[in-house]
């Protein structure tokens, strides 16, 4: 895994638990518009980095969340325990 791949996943996770994180604040605070506002931003930002990424290093997430190219791309690595930060 070289460099930039490396730097687009971490980025791809921080945008990933940003999501998460305001999912979770959004459970307890349907009401907060700024709060849905910034989840729907980092929502977005999410579908496009995982596209850039897909279309650059093959799928990143299988069981029909995404498109493989021929052929079956998921099971080139690395797998997510064998990648060194």
């Amino acid at each position: 895994m070289n460099r930039e791949q490396l730097e687009m996943l971490s980025k791809l996770q921080e945008v990933e638990f940003a999501c998460i994180d305001l999912n979770l604040y959004l459970d307890t605070h349907p009401q907060d518009q700024m709060a849905l506002m910034r989840y729907n931003t980092c929502a977005y930002q999410l579908d496009v980095l995982k596209k850039q990424y897909e279309c650059m290093y093959g799928p990143i997430l299988n069981f029909g969340f995404s498109q493989s190219q021929y052929p079956f791309q998921w099971i080139e690595g690395p797998w997510p325990w064998e990648i060194q930060y």
